[in-house]
């Protein structure tokens, strides 16, 4: 059967002519499983379920307020630590103890 149709050989005229047009397809096939497996592998890890949102919230909500507890910490040790603080707590000081001073004065003690 595989013998010689009119001249020549049944391999070389009807499967090897069919070789490159097999491959081409293959390799299509093979390209398009790829990509459709690549697609499908991404989407995958895109796709967050809702417990992995509220940890995620969960943990920028913590590191915001650290960040917010340190900064006001840093803010108020700042402000206590300035010439001007400083001055106006010696102000109110000297006041008081004028203060006092005249009411001891004023109501001497008996």
């Amino acid at each position: 059967m595989m013998e010689d149709i009119k001249g020549g050989c049944f391999v070389t005229k009807f499967v090897l002519p069919l070789q490159p047009t097999v491959k081409m397809k293959l390799s299509i096939a093979i390209a398009v499983l790829m990509l459709v497996f690549a697609a499908h592998t991404e989407a995958q890890e895109a796709e967050k379920t809702i417990e992995e949102h509220f940890a995620t919230f969960g943990n920028q909500m913590k590191e915001l307020t650290d960040d917010l507890t340190v900064k006001t910490k840093d803010m108020f040790e700042k402000i206590g630590d300035s010439e001007f603080a400083t001055k106006t707590k010696n102000w109110f000081t000297e006041q008081f103890d004028k203060m006092k001073a005249k009411v001891d004065e004023t109501f001497p003690k008996q």
